[in-house]
Order: structure tokens, then C-alpha cells, then sequence
């Protein structure tokens, strides 16, 4: 028996996609939220760090649900995005949504922790240099916080890898459109004597997301040896 069938194949490379396009939709927005709550003092502060880690607390089969009501073909959202041509609930597309959402709040803290830890005197010395806020957060923040950066899109990313509950819940899992790894194991658990076939997905589940650790670790010491 084979072990691993095309449809496998399909499901990791359309898993590395979605979770690819989770990650670099999410970061911006992760770290614009992650600045806004480690430096901003406005009303409403702690409604965004509440809703900014729902999906870290809500069951995943409820977050793909509310993506359903709003981005299904019906929905309050969908309906208008499918009039423009734009297609989420079942489709691919839906299902690197889904892991953008359920990665986000793993995105936003330890980014959040990074800007914390930044000197403030650090951007005040830059804003009396004369550099403007744009420019303090391209130029210092950033930077700066970069270690946080790639610490969340490494949580981001396997978070992403191993979304289930929402994905399955938004687009299903449609083979070659939206069965994504994690829905391919559940399937070979289902399967009447197919534990060889579960420990080999698994497999290749645990060594992906090691290797993207593993990549962010030798990232984040090859920047500290330039900076040195």
C-alpha cells in the first residue's frame, strides 16, 4: 500500500500555500495592532487587545463558522465580494484566511513584546532629530523589533500549517482545492488500518514546522552576528 498518494502530495503543498499567504497577509496587520497596543493610549485599548486574541480563546469550529456567516456566498460580506468577483467560503483562498485568523493573536504578542521592550528614549532622541512618526517606525521601531517580527510569523506560520477546526468548518476539504495536511491526517484516522499513513503525514507535519524554526533561529543569529 502506498503511503503517500497524490492527493498528500497536493495537500502539503496547497498546506505551505495557505500558510505562506496567512503569514504575509497577517504580519502587516498584526503588527500595526501590535504597535498600537504596546505604544497607543486611546479609548478602545483594551476592546482591540480583547478581540485581537478571540480566536486564541473562542472554539475553532466557531471562528470558521462566523467566517461563514460573513464571508460565505450569503453572507453579510461574501454576497457583496462574490458581486465583485471575489470567491472565499470553499475555495482555497478561504482556507489561508481562516489560518490568517486563527494565527493572529500569535502573531500580535510576541511582536507587542518587542516594541515593550524598546527604550522609548530611543524614539524620543529620534524625534527631536527631526524624524517624523512614519519614519521613527521604519527607521527605529522596526528594526528594532525585528526579532519579535520573526517570532510571530514563526508561530504565524505553524500555527497556519496546522489549522483544522476553522478551515474544515469555512471551505470543507475538498481535495486538490482545500484539503489542507492537517484535514489529510484526520481523514487516514478515520481510515481502517491507517496508522502508517497518519505517522507519515505527521511526519512531514513535524518536520516542516521544524524547519521553519529552526530557519527563524538561524535568521535571527546570523542578524545578531551583523549587528555585533
Amino acid at each position: 500500500m502506498t503511503l503517500l498518494t497524490p492527493d498528500d502530495l497536493a495537500a502539503v503543498l496547497l498546506s505551505l500555500r495557505v500558510a505562506l499567504v496567512a503569514v504575509v497577509s497577517a504580519l502587516p496587520v498584526a503588527l500595526a495592532v501590535a504597535y498600537a497596543l504596546a505604544r497607543g493610549r486611546f479609548p478602545g485599548r483594551a476592546l482591540l487587545d480583547a478581540a485581537a486574541h478571540l480566536p486564541l480563546v473562542l472554539p475553532p469550529v466557531a471562528t470558521g463558522f462566523a467566517l461563514l456567516v460573513l464571508f460565505g456566498r450569503h453572507g453579510l460580506l461574501g454576497h457583496a465580494l462574490e458581486r465583485m468577483g471575489v470567491v472565499l467560503a470553499f475555495r482555497w483562498t478561504g482556507a489561508a484566511l481562516a489560518a490568517a485568523v486563527m494565527a493572529f493573536p500569535l502573531m500580535v504578542r510576541p511582536i507587542r513584546l518587542a516594541i515593550e521592550a524598546i527604550d522609548r528614549e530611543v524614539d524620543e532622541a529620534a524625534r527631536t532629530l527631526g524624524a517624523g512618526p512614519l519614519t521613527r517606525f521604519l527607521r527605529v521601531t522596526a528594526p528594532l523589533a525585528a526579532p519579535g517580527l520573526a517570532a510571530g510569523a514563526v508561530l504565524g506560520f505553524a500555527k497556519a500549517l496546522g489549522e483544522f477546526g476553522a478551515t474544515i468548518t469555512f471551505v470543507a476539504a475538498i481535495p486538490g482545492e482545500t484539503l489542507t495536511l492537517p484535514t489529510a491526517i484526520y481523514q487516514a484516522t478515520q481510515s481502517p488500518g491507517g496508522e502508517g499513513h497518519t505517522l507519515v503525514l505527521c511526519g512531514i507535519s513535524v518536520v516542516i514546522a521544524l524547519g521553519a524554526v529552526l530557519l527563524s533561529d538561524a535568521l535571527s543569529r546570523n542578524r545578531a552576528r551583523r549587528e555585533s
